[in-house]
């Protein structure tokens, strides 16, 4: 005789729908929405006001488009030398026009650093988008990470400096000078 399938109760009915319903809505949520215009291209990195709204949307290109820096370092990170392409973070804020006394730079798990204004030198931080020659994965700490040249300096093997190197950064939140 054939055993009998246990029956799911009204309570159990309701769980696995609230739970197909949740999956669902956080796959969704996962997605990028389509931008306005058609463009294919999603932002990588948002940088907004202390009111939340934007200043710019900078995707894959717009990155590109800006003077690049390469260099090879080692990192607490990473095993072995590792090179780094990416766009000095004072060239893109000048680029969109951005002045700020601090950055709050947020990465895709919300972790938050604070980086002040006189921590920012003409190459260094760099907004690095590639690692090794290819584009850095969210798994693989992208796809974008504030890096230093750490070899290339003592001062840049502090653990402040290792404190700001954000990986998976996707926000920056500029703070204006006084005034």
């Amino acid at each position: 005789m054939p055993k009998a399938r246990p029956r799911m109760t009204g309570a159990l009915r309701c769980l696995a729908l609230v739970l197909t319903l949740a999956l669902t809505w956080s796959a969704a949520a996962l997605v990028p929405p389509a931008r306005a215009g058609g463009a294919s291209e999603t932002p990588l990195l948002l940088i907004l006001g202390p009111d939340g709204s934007r200043l710019a949307s900078v995707d894959r290109a717009a990155l590109d488009a800006l003077p690049q820096v390469a260099f090879t370092t080692t990192t607490i990170w990473t095993n072995g030398p590792q090179e780094f392409a990416g766009v000095p973070l004072a060239v893109l804020l000048d680029h969109y026009g951005i002045e700020a006394a601090r950055l709050d730079l947020a990465a895709a798990n919300d972790y938050t650093v604070t980086l002040p204004a006189e921590g920012i030198g003409p190459v260094h931080p760099v907004i690095a988008h590639s690692r090794n020659g290819a584009p850095m994965s969210l798994r693989d700490k992208g796809p974008l990470w504030l890096v230093y040249d750490y070899d290339s300096d003592p001062q840049f093997q502090t653990e402040t400096i290792y404190m700001r190197s954000i990986w998976q950064l996707d926000r920056i939140t500029a703070h204006p000078p006084p005034g």
